[in-house]
Parts: structure tokens; sequence; C-alpha cells
């Protein structure tokens, strides 16, 4: 009668335990998603109207096209143009998404989050996409690089 009793608290140690590691496991997935899904952050020395002036500068040089945001809300949107695959069943852009955040010191925070979106059939499921963050890709250091250089310029400019 006991071993039955023992086997059972046994088990139920055992599955607990799993469940445990199971949790563990599946909080450390999370925190990976969640990591991938964080902003680049640059900070300027420059207000954030000419901060934005410059991110609308940089995000035409790079080819994007400008969905909506203003200098006001501190928001910026825009999309890539649209790239085939050879076969042309399948296509893909980039979405770029800036928030700018004031800081203590007269400058501004710039949180830039960049993504992929991939169609993979455009036939068999026309407008059904993937998105995925994208890691590590220059194009963020070529956004900051260009933004600080717009915000430079004026004062090249005006220096001379």
């Amino acid at each position: 009668m006991k071993r039955p009793f023992v086997l059972c608290a046994v088990l139920s140690l055992a599955a607990l335990s799993g469940c445990e590691s199971l949790s563990e496991a599946s909080s450390s997935v999370r925190a990976k998603l969640a990591a991938r899904e964080q902003p680049r952050t640059h900070t300027y020395q420059a207000a954030q109207r000419p901060t934005y002036e410059a991110a609308r500068l940089a995000v035409d040089q790079m080819g994007f096209r400008f969905i909506r945001g203003g200098a006001a809300q501190g928001e910026l949107e825009a999309v890539s143009g649209l790239s085939a695959s050879d076969t042309l069943r399948s296509s893909r852009q980039f979405t770029l998404k800036l928030r700018l955040n004031p800081t203590l010191d007269g400058g501004t925070e710039a949180s830039l989050w960049l993504s992929e979106v991939i169609e993979s059939d455009s036939r068999g499921r026309a407008g059904q996409g993937t998105s995925a963050a994208l890691q590590d890709t220059p194009l963020y250091e070529v956004f900051f690089r260009n933004v600080q250089l717009a915000i430079d310029a004026p004062k090249k400019n005006g220096a001379a």
C-alpha cells in the first residue's frame, strides 16, 4: 500500500520538476524573442524637430518611402520598395519605425526598429507575409550616420 503512494509521490515530483524546467525553457525563449524586438538607440545633440527633419532626409536617402509620422509626435514610419525574387514568386520589403524622445540635456534619443517582411508564395497566398526584426544589419548604422550628417549639414553651411 505504501509503494503505490510513494511511487505516485515520486512521479508527481518528477512531473512538477519537469514542468518547472519547461517553464524555465519557455521563459528563456520569451526573453530571447523580447531581446530581438528591442530597438537600437542613438542619442543626438539636437532638439527633436531638427532630428526629425534629419531622419526624414535619411529615410529618403536610403530609398524608403515615408508612411506616417511627425516632428510633434516624435514618430516616423517608412517602407522600402518591394524586391521580387528571380522567379517572381516571392517578395520582400523592409519596414522602419522611429521614435524620438527628448533627453534631459536638450538632445534627442532616437529608437529605431527595422523589420523584414517576406511573402514566400505570392501566387498561392497573396498578401500573407511574415515579419521578422532585423538583427545584424548595417542599416541601423547607416541610418544613424545619415541622420547625424543631416544634422551637421546646416552647421557646416552656416559656418562657411
